[in-house]
């Protein structure tokens, strides 16, 4: 099985809103996911992000790719 930590889009047309989740690769976007360790708002400004970095960290050491995206979030918040 593999696991990706990405992006799971939220919100109204034009407001997204993302949720970061951990999920199979072969689900979809918005589909089933394992679970969820944060948020991320850009339609804030300043850009609002919140992560888990405990579970962020658990579940990179077990295996889970980040997306792009996702890696860039990691590294603002100092949690890669």
């Amino acid at each position: 099985m593999a696991v990706k930590i990405r992006l799971r889009r939220m919100g109204a047309k034009k407001a997204p809103f993302y949720r970061v989740v951990v999920a199979d690769s072969r689900f979809p976007r918005d589909g089933r996911f394992i679970e969820e360790i944060g948020y991320y708002d850009p339609t804030k400004e300043p850009a609002v992000v919140q992560i888990d970095a405990e579970k962020a960290k658990k579940w990179i050491a077990t295996g889970a790719q980040p997306t792009d995206t996702v890696r860039v979030l990691l590294k603002k918040n100092e949690i890669l």
